[in-house]
């Protein structure tokens, strides 16, 4: 087996896939812990529903865009720049939570999202350029381990420190919840910060490719899209193996959004810690 190409990397990369994961699933407890603790039923189905979808939907709809940028510029440049952009939203998202502005917080998620949406394809692509070609499917397995460890972390850690600073106390309204648990957000931008200053210990990458240019006309009437799918489908392989993730992942937020509401109605379950963990405990 060939040799690690940059080993001094390594440990950063990994590092940063983690503060990755953790920041973008710790905000995202925080939110949908708030609406678990305010809203029952339909309502609250519906609303977590759409905190999942604010995470998700920049996946599918930046995909084009995201790997035009990583295939074009270096990519530990691309995860620098990416890592900035979420060390400012996690200040955004503290001044949010100490101001009480629900409104500002469920927003930013979105933001979160297309940032981890330009973020992936410079990530997963900067693997073989740090390991080589012969460590590309265990390389895979430890970045995907250390993502669920991260996102498990987060669940756990951010729910409970979310019912520790609501212990005795009983918020009515979004705003008064958040500035109750805002220090919360102090955590997120500590391990955004740690994760930008990583991307400093990552090697200089290879030059991208620089001959198209990225034309958002063809982007935004789906020229992009369409052309990127046809691709897709000439490799029966890739294309089934898209169809098989998409309905494991369209289930499991099904399950993610409505068992909330089933343990509060049904089970009288008041923990968002015992919820989230029993949700963690899923993979």
């Amino acid at each position: 087996m060939e040799p690690i190409r940059q080993p001094a990397a390594y440990l950063p990369f990994l590092l940063i896939v983690f503060f990755n994961a953790f920041v973008d699933l710790g905000h995202k407890i925080v939110i949908q812990n708030t609406l678990f603790k305010l809203y029952d039923g339909e309502t609250q189905v519906l609303l977590i529903a759409l905190v999942n979808a604010l995470i998700l939907l920049p996946f599918v709809l930046l995909f084009s865009p995201a790997g035009f940028l990583a295939d074009r510029y270096r990519k530990p440049r691309v995860m620098r720049h990416a890592a900035a952009a979420a060390l400012l939203l996690t200040l955004l998202i503290t001044f949010a939570y100490y101001q009480g502005l629900f409104g500002l917080a469920f927003f930013l998620t979105l933001l979160l999202g297309v940032q981890s949406a330009l973020y992936s394809p410079a990530k997963y692509g900067y693997i073989k350029e740090l390991l080589g070609v012969g460590r590309l499917a265990g390389a895979n397995a430890m970045v995907q381990a250390v993502t669920i460890v991260a996102i498990l972390g987060g669940v756990f850690l951010f729910s409970l420190l979310f019912e520790w600073r609501l212990a005795g106390v009983t918020p009515d309204e979004a705003g008064a919840m958040l500035r109750q648990v805002a220090p919360l957000g102090w955590l997120l931008v500590v391990c955004s910060l740690a994760e930008w200053l990583l991307t400093f210990r990552l090697g200089p990458g290879v030059v991208g490719d620089a001959g198209e240019r990225f034309e958002w006309r063809r982007y935004v009437g789906g020229r992009y899209l369409r052309r990127n799918l046809r691709t897709l489908r000439d490799n029966r392989v890739i294309w089934l193996s898209i169809i098989g993730l998409s309905v494991f992942w369209g289930v499991s937020q099904v399950v993610l959004a409505a068992f909330p509401a089933y343990a509060k109605e049904v089970l009288g379950e008041e923990s968002v810690l015992r919820v989230q963990g029993v949700l963690a405990s899923t993979p």
